[in-house]
């Protein structure tokens, strides 16, 4: 931190003018890291949306309804405590809408996660380049107070999770990366509002869900220069449990949802001014179970300080 005794403005006017080079943003999943006291912040708009879905393994349509889109914007954080060490923050806002049938969507904020990022490895790996290890233990909680109970027009689970990841990348010298990195999640239970529920071929008399893991891995490929980051990935989710939809029903939060994406980024660093950079990513469902063969569209603003 400064230690002279300027007025606010003037520090917060160094603070930004410190950063003498564009600083990657990174998020719980990539094999990037801040630097030492550095703080990466932004802001991402997201569009979701999808009119065919799986139902158990049957892909299908549902006039009742329609197109279902979720839009959101998640304001994120990334502090680099020390060259080893990221803390990570993000939670957005939230709000569904479909285009048929007579149920409304709904609008909110909606969960808080918190990470911490530590790299426990780097060494050179052939004469090509080199070999990082990440290790991430990471937390989320709901900050809204929405239902759970109407999937897909929820924002979110309203359940408690925790997390703990490992990456791996190879970082090649001349700008090429290989990155695979995979977690396992556990989830609370979820409190809804009824005295009970029917699911997987059973009469639950409670208002308690007990929610399925959930591991999840990304395998990733691209290139990487001073002011140019693209990145191409293949990724899965996997719940540990959980019932299919049943026919001509609506989903149940504790629900077994798998899906298969594709998705590709470009990440873009300005000279002028130097710490802003600009990122769009596009994904798609390729497979699924329990979910929308979704097409999802990203771009969102990130400005690097350093203290």
């Amino acid at each position: 931190m400064f230690q002279t005794r300027l007025p606010r403005k003037a520090t917060l006017a160094l603070a930004v003018l410190a950063v003498s080079a564009p600083v990657r943003a990174q998020t719980i999943e990539d094999g990037i890291m801040m630097s030492k006291n550095v703080l990466c912040a932004g802001v991402a708009y997201s569009y979701d949306s999808w009119d065919e879905y799986w139902e158990g393994t049957l892909k299908r349509t549902n006039g009742n309804v329609g197109k279902v889109t979720t839009e959101a914007v998640t304001v994120m954080g990334t502090y680099g405590i020390t060259d080893r060490l990221n803390v990570i923050a993000m939670m957005p806002y939230v709000w569904t809408d479909a285009s048929g049938g007579t149920i409304h969507g709904t609008k909110g904020v909606q969960d808080l996660t918190l990470a911490a990022k530590f790299k426990v490895l780097e060494t050179p790996l052939t004469n090509a380049g080199a070999l990082h290890v990440f290790a991430v233990a990471s937390g989320a909680t709901p900050i809204g107070d929405y239902t759970p109970d109407l999937i897909p027009l929820s924002i979110g689970t309203q359940s408690d999770r925790f997390s703990g990841r490992l990456t791996l990348k190879f970082q090649a010298q001349k700008g090429w990366f290989l990155e695979g990195t995979g977690a396992y999640t556990w989830r609370g239970k979820v409190t809804l509002d009824r005295p009970a529920y029917f699911t997987d071929g059973r009469l639950y008399s409670t208002d308690e869900v007990l929610m399925p893991d959930v591991f999840d891995y990304r395998l990733s490929a691209g290139y990487v220069n001073g002011r140019v980051y693209v990145p191409f990935s293949f990724s899965q989710q996997i719940t540990q449990g959980g019932g299919d939809i049943r026919r001509q029903d609506m989903p149940f939060v504790s629900n077994r949802m798998n899906a298969s994406r594709v998705d590709g980024t470009v990440q873009y660093y300005f000279t002028k001014p130097r710490n802003l950079s600009v990122k769009v990513n596009g994904m798609y469902a390729v497979t699924g179970r329990n979910v929308g063969q979704s097409t999802m569209f990203t771009a969102g603003f990130l400005y690097t300080f350093a203290f």
